[in-house]
């Protein structure tokens, strides 16, 4: 390849570098040879990273785009690199990373090989950051280049010439391995042929040359032994020529530069002097100025402290001031009232006992309709029953759509919407006083679950229950008063679990016990205070979360307890005083199929017959009922014994029963059918309120302390009308009292502006103070800049004399 001269020089770091003898390092781009001879030995060019280029002119150059390559990444910059030479765009771009180029289906023979490099990443160093081999056909050819220790960032540099041979297999492999970080390359060029030898120094036997590139031995002839002697004579002689005139030159320079030194030393001596001058009289004007720095905080810390002090008492007078104009006002105001409603006071008494009475007589009138809606409201529902039933069909799921079974139901869409309006009237029941039960039964996978809990987005039974409550519950606000709780309990193998417990529901053990005749209370359970339906939803999801679920051949996630929410309502009416605690349980029942179709072993046997002990348990209680037989059989199960207060008479009960349409579940749907017809038959009798005695026991034992306390007031008032007289009195001292607090706070404000005056002549004196100081410290500066002048230029005067003095010792 040719180029347009060389500035590679006997640089001994470079040539460290080079591991094959004959090649060379140019810190310079491609240069474009002239010659024919030159462009046709030129095999392949590629430009690593870039696309294809093609340059026309004198000498056509044609750089192919990269590929030959394996591995590695394409790096670009659109800086310019200097030095580029006549192809300055292939080092704007670079393969970098873990690659090697492989050059195929070459003839065999001899090939040389030219790098170009330029560092376009880390630009602003420093040395060291890239290191890297090269390996050519397995041998190492540059060791540990560092492109930017040679050149520098964004500039081009050559390794040229290095030889290769290529095999019948016509390969020239190229190969980067990195020393420190990943190695890059920006172009690779293979010609064909050995580089040329350049003759340049003579051997040690005086007889031969030896080779620039490889350095090796070359035989001549003695005509041309002899040409070269007198060729290398001459240029010894005009090199010592010139040395020893550079020799003068330098001695005439070291005796100048001598002369300087001296003449800056006397300089430094006079500025040194003049230096200490002025740091002595820096050091007095500091000491000076700490002086008058010290007796300015003195007398700031001292006006700050009288400002505060002045500050406060201002502060402590207006308020003082404010508060007896207010107690002023506030004596006249209660004055001139309780002089004006003296002379009516009687007909405004006797007006206020008229509009009571009125009060009472339609208040009266009013709890009585109140009371006559309820009594009818009752009556219509016990006409329908106490138990009431509602039979509901699920959809056939995809499974069952699939294989296209017969249905045995018909029936009409319906959402939970239409379903809870039905059971409403029922459940909002729980408000007036009555205990309410509704509660889901049906074999598994009938949607009980679904009607009573629901989704986010289509709420279930339960929610919508607790949601009409809360609005009922605001509505009657103004009569009645509620407090309402929930607790979350579940029966699994005839145990009671808190779902809302924060120990594991096996760890604590729960009982019933009875409180009293036909009520029972499980001690120890979470009874939780909701005040809004977000905390009820919350509730009500913690504790499904919390349920026991399994899987069988009937429904993959199958409820394996019995799921009870109980909630329970207090209510105060504000204008009878009536006291009444009920309770309202939904509860979702296990599935009730058979254990032959649920095919279930172990722990999953144990608890279906668990499940349908106590689903026989409730049929036995159903049956009693409709028999109304003397003794009802709630102990016989968890399940009934926790519903006996809201199973028996005094009652009301609602109950879902889930189907499935498909003719596979048959039995299981007469089954389900036939235990409702049953429960519909129950006739219970009219339900009872539940009144709180507690309530009403305390009313009676503060009804002795409101009347004493009635009495107490009636001497209150008596002694108020006596003390509005003597507080006239006082408001007259007041007023007086006022006017002289005013005049004390005019003098105080004259004296607040003396001490302002005062403070602004300080403020003044210690800014003039500050400028001094900031004109002595910029004097200084200027000295410090001087002594640091002066002192560069008598180490610059040194270093050519130190240069000098080593000459004259060589």
């Amino acid at each position: 390849m040719g180029d347009g001269g060389s500035d590679t020089g006997e640089d001994p770091m470079l040539d460290s570098l080079i591991c094959v003898a004959g090649s060379s390092i140019k810190r310079s781009g491609f240069i474009a040879s002239h010659s024919s001879d030159e462009r046709e030995r030129r095999v392949i060019f590629v430009n690593a990273g870039g696309e294809e280029l093609r340059r026309q002119g004198h000498s056509e150059i044609e750089v192919e785009t990269d590929r030959f390559f394996q591995g590695g990444d394409v790096l670009r910059t659109d800086e310019e690199v200097a030095d580029g030479g006549d192809l300055p765009s292939i080092y704007q771009s670079a393969r970098c990373g873990n690659f090697c180029y492989e050059f195929r289906d070459l003839p065999p023979g001899d090939y040389s090989v030219d790098l170009h490099f330029a560092e376009i990443v880390y630009t602003n160093g420093p040395r060291g950051m890239r290191v890297f081999n090269v390996f050519i056909q397995d041998e190492k050819a540059v060791s540990e280049l560092d492109v930017y220790s040679i050149v520098g960032a964004n500039r081009a540099l050559q390794v040229m010439n290095i030889p290769v041979s290529a095999g019948k297999d016509g390969v020239v492999s190229v190969n980067f391995q990195g020393v420190v970080g990943s190695p890059t390359v920006s172009g690779i060029c293979i010609k064909q042929g050995a580089p040329e030898l350049q003759l340049v120094s003579s051997g040690r036997d005086g007889k031969s040359l030896l080779c620039d590139n490889c350095f090796a031995p070359v035989k001549l002839t003695a005509a041309e032994n002899k040409a070269a002697r007198m060729s290398f004579t001459a240029k010894y002689e005009r090199e010592i020529r010139e040395l020893k005139a550079q020799c003068q030159m330098k001695q005439d320079e070291c005796y100048e530069a001598w002369m300087s030194l001296t003449a800056a030393n006397q300089e430094l001596e006079k500025v040194r002097a003049e230096l200490d001058v002025k740091f002595f009289q820096n050091f007095t004007l500091g000491q000076a100025m700490e002086k008058e720095t010290e007796k300015m905080a003195k007398i700031s810390s001292k006006y700050e402290h009288d400002r505060r002090l002045w500050v406060a008492a201002i502060d402590e007078l207006e308020r003082k001031m404010k508060a007896i104009k207010s107690e002023h006002s506030q004596l006249s105001f209660e004055a001139h009232q309780c002089a004006n409603s003296i002379p009516g006071l009687n007909q405004m008494v006797t007006a206020v006992q008229s509009l009571v009475g009125q009060y009472d007589d339609l208040k009266m009138k009013f709890n009585e309709e109140q009371e006559r809606r309820k009594k009818l409201y009752n009556q219509l529902l016990e006409s329908k029953g106490n138990i009431r039933v509602f039979c509901r069909c699920r959809p056939l799921n995809m499974e069952e759509a699939s294989s296209r079974p017969q249905t045995v139901v018909e029936f009409t869409d319906a959402k939970d919407g239409d379903v809870f309006e039905d059971a409403s009237p029922v459940a909002t029941s729980v408000l007036d006083g009555y205990n309410v039960c509704i509660f889901a039964y049906g074999q598994t996978g009938t949607g009980k679950t679904f009607t009573m809990e629901g989704t986010e987005q289509n709420r279930g039974v339960n929610y919508r229950t607790l949601e009409l409550l809360f609005k009922i519950a605001e509505d009657r606000k103004k009569t009645i008063s509620y407090d309402i709780s929930v607790s979350v309990l579940e029966v699994y193998n005839e145990q009671v679990r808190d779902l809302l417990a924060s120990s594991p529901p096996m760890v604590v053990r729960l009982e019933i016990k009875q409180v009293s005749e036909g009520v029972n209370h499980v001690p120890g359970v979470v009874d939780m205070k909701v005040e809004n339906v977000d905390e009820v939803w919350n509730i009500l999801q913690t504790g499904s979360n919390a349920r026991a679920v399994g899987s069988n051949n009937v429904n993959g996630h199958s409820s394996r307890s019995h799921c009870m929410i109980c909630t329970v309502v207090r209510a105060k009416n504000l204008v009878t005083g009536e006291c009444t605690r009920s309770k309202l349980w939904l509860v979702d029942l296990a599935g009730s199929e058979r254990l032959a179709k649920t095919d279930v072993q172990g722990e999953r046997l144990k608890e279906a017959q668990s499940i349908n002990k106590s689903l026989s348990a409730l049929g036995d209680v159903i049956s009693a009922l409709a028999t109304k037989s003397s003794h009802i059989p709630y102990r016989n199960s968890k399940l009934t014994h926790l519903l006996q207060d809201s199973l028996g008479g005094d009652s009301k009960t609602l109950m879902f029963v889930q189907i499935s349409p498909s003719e596979h579940d048959l039995g299981e749907t007469v089954s389900s059918l036939n235990f409702a017809t049953r429960v519909r038959g129950v006739e219970l009798g009219p339900a009872k309120k539940q009144s709180d005695t507690t309530e009403i026991q305390k009313l009676k034992l503060m009804l002795p302390f409101c009347l004493c306390q009635l009495k107490c007031k009636d001497d209150t008032i008596r002694k108020l009308e006596e003390n509005v007289q003597v507080l006239e009195g006082k408001t007259k001292s007041k007023e007086q009292f006022s006017k002289s607090q005013q005049d004390k706070i005019i003098d105080l404000e004259n004296q607040v502006e003396l001490k302002a005056e005062l403070c602004g002549h300080l403020e003044k004196r210690l800014s003039h103070v500050y400028e001094k100081m900031q004109r002595k410290e910029e004097a200084c500066y200027s000295f410090q800049q001087k002594v640091i002048s002066f002192i560069m230029k008598i180490s610059e005067l040194h270093n050519p004399i130190s240069l000098s003095a080593r000459s004259f010792e060589g």
